[in-house]
């Protein structure tokens, strides 16, 4: 039986002391021995700050989105080698793919969301200028840079790589090296996943390191510029955040913690219905899938009092025809729990609510006292959820949930409110006014919630499945914290400063040109210069043009738009404007024609304009300018050789009358080739 080694400042390392054996779920075969006693702390702290750090930082945000997709390709075609290490944990073939493929998954998401999203920089403007004073010399603006710190990420035993994996994306995204503590049952599978990516070579030394075993006295030597991320149990959770080298130093913590979530089913449905089916069929597969090991699985189902009898006689039906048992079996739908301590805790849960005063539904049994660490789907009913209040606060994290009956929908939202703060929800309804009153009376203790209905479950993803664009956390007793949610997720890695100073000053410390900041005017027009030679800064001032009646009624003809401001002299005369006035989308068609430069050139294409905002009219005799100025620019990775190499450049538009007011502003983004592209 080997030594679990962890891998602290860049080598494989075995601790001496206190061991703790990994046994295989299904047969109960010792696998491996974990301990880390007696590694230095400190030192791989350090070693990850000084080496990987230095070299994430240094990065610029599309690098480490690269590097993050690289880093998912291969672990891509290394899937194999995890689902066969991932079967030592009972998890079936659909489950191990959740895990697997989904964080592999949850690499390419922000490896797009980085490349598409974040500027060529190490740092990372967060808004716009924000106006401090009336002559507009004055302004701020918010920006964020990475921490000079390590993120130690405290795993739970139910997904090795997911959870792993959705961590990693943004702390990377983010510039911050990693030191991943895996949940010791199932730290094998994340082991080799580390292994894989530090023998890809594609992260720098030092970007990770993982600790098989204990985490030792790391967080006492964590400091002010480092960050902790913890999931796993509500209590354990409760007691690392109050760590007093934390509370004194102020150390971020992010905490994602089992809840007790529920699945409600309106009043509104009938089993007649196809969302019925619908309910059942959820509520199967949220306690059947990684036999109930998810933090996200459904633990309390709230149905009408009327439709309780039809709800427990649809569950058992379909509870009793799920095959369990070894995954390698045909047929199998439900693996085993990750260890007999598991199957023992969950017995134990379950033990207390019957003591409490629910009782179990009957449904198929098994021995429990055999090798491997299987437990049957367990259903249980408590038909007074008000007074058996520890419905709502123990948790059997298994293949375990209660069903319990509700009088009316108020007495539906107390009900799903009472679980104190919950990571995700389900409610089942065909009415959108009760999805509405449904998500205002619980929105407030869901971190999540999905309103399943025919429409919706063609392509659901499920009442389970956390996805990146979306928050993962929740109030209360799920933690307070907020995983994923798109680049939300990056900032938590981040440090934010407002920067106050000049416009142009704030230009320059943010690479990127923001209005009231000096320009520069060149002979040679901005649309000439290819990507690589344009700065944020330079600009165009163009010629003037003075708007006639005739420019708006050929406007009028070729466009259809005859809006009586335009067109109708007496309509407009008793509108706001006064008279008639040019449209606004005229007046953006006529600052192209002025700026646009029509010859061949690196410019290649118009794929977007931005916040568009018409600020004065514009009356007939009107004289109209524009500046064009370009505002940023992001290098597009070549996804292969024969790409042509482009760039994208965000350019900001002003227009302004004979008196110097603007009356349009917005952006517009073009692709414009690099130096090594077809024009030289």
């Amino acid at each position: 039986m080997q030594q679990l080694a962890s891998y602290l400042c860049g080598a494989w390392q075995n601790g001496h002391g206190a061991e703790r054996t990994i046994y295989h779920a299904v047969s109960g075969e010792a696998l491996y021995r974990v301990t880390s006693e007696g590694l230095d702390m400190a030192a791989a702290r350090r070693f990850a700050i000084d080496k990987g750090g230095k070299v994430l930082r240094a990065m610029t945000f599309i690098q480490r989105a690269a590097m993050l997709k690289a880093v998912a390709k291969h672990l891509l075609a290394e899937k194999e080698h995890f689902y066969a290490i991932s079967t030592e944990t009972g998890a079936t073939r659909a489950d191990s793919w959740v895990d697997i493929e989904g964080g592999i998954g949850t690499l390419f998401a922000y490896a797009g969301m980085g490349s598409r999203e974040l500027p060529d920089d190490t740092l990372w403007p967060e808004d716009d200028l924000i106006a401090l004073s009336k002559q507009g010399g004055f302004a701020a603006r918010h920006v964020l840079t990475s921490r000079d710190g390590v993120a130690v990420h405290i795993n739970a035993f139910n997904f090795p790589c997911w959870g792993m994996l959705e961590k990693l994306a943004p702390t990377w995204l983010a510039g911050m090296p990693a030191i991943i503590k895996p949940g010791t049952a199932s730290a094998q599978l994340t082991q080799a996943m580390v292994k894989s990516i530090i023998e890809s070579g594609l992260v720098p030394d030092g970007a990770l390191s993982v600790i098989c075993g204990s985490a030792g006295d790391l967080l006492s030597h964590l400091e002010e510029q480092d960050v902790v991320t913890f999931t796993g149990s509500a209590q354990t959770g409760q007691t690392l955040r109050c760590h007093p080298n934390l509370v004194a130093r102020s150390v971020p913590f992010t905490m994602e913690a089992d809840s007790l979530n529920c699945c409600v089913l309106g009043s509104d449905i009938t089993p007649e219905q196809p969302e019925f089916a619908l309910f059942i069929r959820e509520v199967v597969r949220e306690m059947t899938a990684k036999a109930g090991q998810k933090c996200t699985a459904i633990r309390r189902i709230i149905v009408p009092q009327s439709q309780l009898d039809t709800v427990r006689q649809a569950l058992v039906e379909k509870l009793d025809a799920v095959k369990f048992g070894d995954p390698a079996q045909e047929g199998v739908k439900m693996g085993a729990l990750v260890s007999t301590a598991q199957r023992a805790d969950v017995q134990e849960k379950v033990a207390a609510l019957l003591a409490a005063g629910c009782q179990r539904v009957p449904s198929g049994s098994v021995d429990t006292s055999a090798r491997g660490a299987f437990f049957p789907p367990t259903l249980l009913l408590c038909t007074q959820p008000d007074e058996i209040t520890l419905v709502h606060q123990l948790e059997a994290f298994g293949p375990v949930a209660t069903l319990m009956p509700y009088r009316d929908d108020e007495h539906a939202l107390t009900l799903a409110r009472a679980g104190c703060g919950s990571l995700a929800g389900t409610f089942v309804t065909a009415d959108g006014t009760r999805a509405r009153r449904f998500i205002l009376g619980a929105a407030r203790a869901h971190g999540r919630i999905q309103i399943l209905n025919e429409a919706s479950s063609k392509e659901s993803t499920g009442h389970g499945s956390p996805l990146p664009m979306l928050v993962h956390g929740g109030p209360g007793r799920a933690g307070g914290g907020e995983e994923l949610g798109g680049l939300r997720a990056v900032k938590h890695y981040l440090q934010r400063t407002a920067i106050q100073g000049s416009p142009t000053m704030l230009a320059a410390i943010a690479g990127e040109w923001v209005r009231g900041a000096s320009v520069r005017e060149e002979p040679v027009h901005p649309f000439r210069k290819h990507f690589e030679e344009l700065l944020p800064g330079d600009s165009l001032l163009t010629a003037r043009r003075t708007v006639t009646e005739a420019d708006i009624v050929n406007f009028a003809c070729l466009s259809g738009d005859h809006f009586y401001a335009h067109m109708d002299k007496i309509g407009a005369a008793e509108s706001f404007f006064g008279e008639r006035v040019a449209h606004g989308y005229f007046v953006v068609s006529a600052a192209a024609g002025l700026f646009v430069d029509p010859g061949v050139g690196p410019v290649i294409a118009n794929y977007g304009l931005e916040n568009l905002r018409f600020i004065e009219p514009v009356k007939i005799g009107d004289t109209i300018q524009a500046r064009l100025t370009c505002q940023r620019k992001t290098a597009k990775v070549q996804k292969t050789p024969e790409d042509r190499p482009v760039g994208v450049v965000e350019w900001a538009v002003e227009v302004t009358n004979q008196h110097q007011q603007p009356v349009a502003l917005w952006s517009i983004l073009t692709l414009v080739a690099r130096r090594n592209g077809d024009f030289s």
